[in-house]
């Protein structure tokens, strides 16, 4: 059913948000299919979607699967302690409070003025036990207890890139440190041919997770086009099967490589270690247009 006609026209007098925040120039787009809906943008790129009246609701391809990861870390409903590196507009913390009502949550995000923006024009719910703190990601993981997490999710972009720091096998001990028995770490990596900051990326989990899944769309896989790939790791096994069937059925259609399709696809590269570790690459202009 389409919307009235008085709801199309309150959404196009709403205006855009435009604000400097530490990260850079951020936008908050109307979403004009949805009343309460907005986009995130940081000098141009996107960052997140929400839509104040459906916290459910994930516009991003992306974030649908990393919404798959979080709705199969545990049974579906129970509450979850989850720890987001990167914040962007709260869209995933957002998300486990809607689906997994009673969660606790601790989001780290750098920008305190982008923190600040979203409170005040994306408020979310007082009820949603989500705990937002301004510090750099690994300085903030740092911090959580041990064994505290049961899911730890990545999505960490400075100027459309992943900070070398947030790439080592040295980060992604403090990681496994949180992560309590059959916790998930999830990951939002970006990558374009020929996809060696992706492989390199693989390795490095593999060095460090017994089971590891790959979630991404197919031509990003192939080397086609620069895209997002959600890399799954943990030390128990993963829901690979239904995680496949979700992503398959998603409006745009991702592949899930585990196994040995996947230890292939690295092709040799070696985990990342601090002192080798470089930013992930930056994407090219086409991307955003």
């Amino acid at each position: 059913m389409g919307r009235s006609r008085n709801a199309r026209r309150r959404s196009a007098a709403v205006e855009a948000v435009v604000e400097r925040v530490d990260g850079g120039l951020a936008e908050l787009i109307p979403d004009r299919d949805r009343a309460r809906a907005w986009t995130l943008l940081i000098d141009g790129a996107p960052q997140s979607h929400v839509d104040l009246d459906d916290p459910a609701h994930l516009a991003f391809e992306y974030q649908r699967r990393l919404g798959h990861v979080i709705d199969l870390v545990a049974p579906p409903g129970r509450p979850v302690h989850a720890v987001h590196l990167g914040g962007g507009a709260l869209t995933l913390a957002r998300y486990v409070a809607a689906t997994r009502p009673r969660s606790t949550q601790q989001v780290v995000e750098r920008d305190a003025a982008l923190v600040q923006l979203v409170r005040r024009e994306l408020p979310v719910e007082p009820n949603a036990r989500i705990r937002v703190r301004s510090a750099d990601a690994r300085e903030g993981l740092a911090k959580v207890p041990d064994a505290w997490a049961d899911l730890v999710i990545a999505d960490v972009f400075s100027g459309a890139r992943t900070p070398a720091h947030l790439t080592s096998t040295e980060f992604l001990d403090d990681v496994r440190r949180t992560l309590g028995p059959g916790g998930v770490y999830a990951a939002n990596l970006a990558d374009g041919p020929p996809l060696g900051h992706l492989r390199g990326q693989i390795a490095t989990a593999a060095d460090r997770f017994a089971e590891l899944a790959l979630v991404a769309d197919p031509a990003v896989l192939r080397g086609k086009r620069f895209g997002n790939a959600v890399l799954v790791a943990s030390d128990h096994p993963l829901p690979v099967a239904e995680l496949t069937r979700r992503a398959a059925s998603d409006p745009h259609p991702a592949r899930v490589e585990h196994g040995k399709a996947l230890t292939d696809f690295t092709g040799g590269a070696v985990p990342v270690t601090d002192l080798a570790a470089v930013a992930s690459p930056a994407p090219p202009p086409s991307v955003f247009r």
